[in-house]
């Protein structure tokens, strides 16, 4: 019976494992949220948070870059050539104000979603074409904006009047 215990075990084991993958892969529907959380820096050494999609009746988890300064606002996602799934960058202003984003030096499409003082979605510049200089606007005064990977939020369901929390 020893045996049988062991391969019980062991088979316990592998539905754990694979049970926490599950959570943690790069789906950003799989995992539960905590907005704010610290995921430490990032490649680029901007600080990471985890940050909450509240769309269609689901709780969607990015981990996103902060770019908190404006140097690191004026550089973005420039020159990078892969953004995954369950990944972005977000762009917090101290005061509400109309932004307007471009793609020059830009190699990946991207989604950029404008972001209201209550964590409201104002709207989303869909799938920007890499190396534009076409500007991207809020309709509204806001103060964040989101960055994700080019055809995202269509794919997954985001769309204006959502809400977006990352503290």
């Amino acid at each position: 019976m020893i045996g049988g215990k062991r391969a019980l075990l062991a088979v316990g084991f592998a539905l754990a494992l694979t049970s926490c993958a599950a959570a943690t892969g790069s789906n950003p529907a799989k995992a539960a949220c905590t907005a704010g959380a610290d995921h430490g820096t990032s490649a680029a050494g901007l600080t990471q948070v985890e940050l909450c999609v509240r769309a269609k009746g689901k709780t969607l988890r990015y981990i996103v870059e902060v770019a908190d300064t404006p140097p690191l606002q004026a550089r973005g996602l420039m020159f990078r050539t892969e953004l995954a799934d369950d990944r972005g960058m977000l762009f917090p202003f101290r005061e509400p104000r109309m932004a307007s984003f471009w793609m020059k030096n830009t190699v990946i499409p991207l989604d950029i979603v404008f972001i209201r003082a209550d964590g409201t979605i104002e709207n989303i510049g869909e799938n920007t074409v890499p190396y534009s200089l076409d500007s991207v606007q809020s309709t509204a005064p806001v103060t964040a904006v989101l960055e994700l990977r080019g055809g995202l939020t269509a794919e997954v369901g985001i769309a204006a009047g959502d809400k977006i929390s990352w503290r």
